[in-house]
């Protein structure tokens, strides 16, 4: 059974993709960016409001499936530039406390609209 996961509290899609789908009591969330979900501005004015915009889109979708980081099984984040690696990774660290999920974090060329962070998810939810 698949549910499709949409909330407003979470930036509108830009493509044909949802913010999340769930299968199950698996969560899969796409590709989250730092788009303010009312204004549609891209926050990036430092690195950290960037990768709090970031983790505060993950968390409203999370939060529309019922879930929060605690569920987090597997992360995948995506950055401009490795050099943002340590920065990134001290705000993403906030979210969590311990039993942390799987993750890997690569450099890319290009991220949409020019960001310089992007992070998705999956969460399982015990049934």
């Amino acid at each position: 059974m698949k549910k499709i996961i949409n909330t407003p509290s979470a930036p509108a899609p830009i493509g044909p993709y949802s913010q999340a789908v769930l299968a199950g009591n698996t969560l899969y969330v796409s590709g989250q960016i730092a788009l303010h979900p009312v204004s549609g501005e891209i926050i990036d004015s430092t690195l950290a409001l960037e990768t709090k915009q970031v983790m505060a889109n993950l968390q409203a979708v999370l939060e529309a499936a019922a879930m929060d980081f605690s569920h987090v099984v597997k992360t995948s984040i995506f950055l401009s530039d490795m050099s943002y690696f340590a920065e990134v990774n001290e705000i993403y660290g906030q979210y969590f406390t311990g039993d942390y999920p799987a993750r890997e974090t690569v450099a890319v060329k290009t991220l949409p609209k020019n960001v310089n962070v992007e992070i998705s998810l999956i969460a399982v939810k015990a049934s």
